[in-house]
């Protein structure tokens, strides 16, 4: 079988036990803890071990002359992938969201490790299934569901991708303060932060919103139906939504820009006038952010990047 890949990098996490083995040493030790605190230790054991058996299948599938790397996921910001690499994610969700920013359109082929805990959105193969797909995708007959990421690019140059969603505010619980823009209209904003989804994760933090607003109406009396498909975009659309939560109307700050569309001729753009504490982070990870204060303007848009990942059958 001619394969096109030179490479296969294996990205994987830590798993709970791992993590708790880093706390308390040894794995008795972590044992002792948790069942005097009177948590059962066996579910994670068990878990450990299907993650574990996941790895040594998926590692067992590749053939011998070709490369492999396993990659944690600690270490995806250091790591340089080449075009030619073929991408596996043993799950959760999450793992798959955080390394499709360091791509630049490599195949993903993503495994649930546990079907029975992990929901799995964005994990279509499973011990059992990924074979056949990891050998479609050698041999370049797989198929694959393209999915749109988000860009945020701030005035001093540094640049942001989400595959789920942005959030655009303060890091503490203070008041974000800034002027938006968007389709030819702005005003001044003193709101709890900006929400911006993608077609992946209008599922996610947007749904939220969407669910929240509609229990408000509703609980006023006001006759709202629930959006088509919940407002699930499909992924590979080529549009972002933005929702700003809780916007507040004052003599200085208005409240008529708190939801749209972020098209390619309409982008959301964002002064700050935060002294200190503004941020930028993606997908729900307070970690992977970049400020944004007073004097900084963020160009919130679709990335000309997509993440690729592999699709059953």
């Amino acid at each position: 079988m001619q394969k096109r890949s030179e490479k296969v990098i294996v990205i994987t996490k830590k798993t709970e036990l791992e993590e708790l083995i880093e706390r308390f040493n040894t794995e008795s030790q972590a044992r002792f803890y948790l069942e005097h605190s009177g948590q059962d230790f066996d579910p994670i054991l068990s878990r450990h071990n299907g993650y574990s058996q996941t790895l040594k299948s998926v590692l067992s599938s590749i053939p011998r002359d070709l490369k492999y790397q396993t990659v944690e996921r600690k270490f995806l910001p250091q790591y340089k992938f080449e075009p030619s690499d073929l991408i596996v994610v043993i799950g959760p969700d999450g793992l798959v969201v955080n390394a499709a920013k360091y791509l630049d359109g490599q195949p993903i082929i993503a495994l649930n490790p546990d079907p029975n805990t992990i929901d799995g959105v964005l994990l279509p193969f499973d011990r059992e299934s990924f074979y056949d797909g990891f050998q479609s995708a050698l041999s370049e007959k797989e198929s694959v569901s393209a999915i749109t990421l988000a860009e945020a690019i701030l005035s001093n140059g540094q640049r942001l991708l989400a595959f789920n969603d942005f959030f655009i505010g303060a890091k503490t619980h203070a008041s974000a303060r800034y002027e938006i823009e968007h389709n030819k209209k702005k005003e001044f904003h003193s709101s709890s932060g900006i929400i911006v989804s993608t077609g992946a994760g209008s599922t996610g933090w947007m749904r939220s919103v969407y669910t929240g607003a509609l229990a408000v109406s509703q609980a006023n009396g006001a006759e709202i139906k629930p959006l088509k498909n919940n407002g699930r975009l499909p992924w590979d659309t080529n549009e972002l939504l933005f929702a700003v939560r809780e916007p507040f109307p004052s003599k200085a700050t208005g409240t008529s820009i708190v939801f749209g569309k972020i098209e390619s001729d309409k982008p959301l753009i964002i002064k700050s006038h935060m002294p200190q504490h503004g941020v930028v982070f993606s997908d729900g990870v307070e970690a992977d952010f970049i400020s944004f204060n007073s004097g900084e303007t963020a160009t919130i848009r679709v990335s000309q990047k997509q993440a690729t990942l592999v699709k059953q059958g």
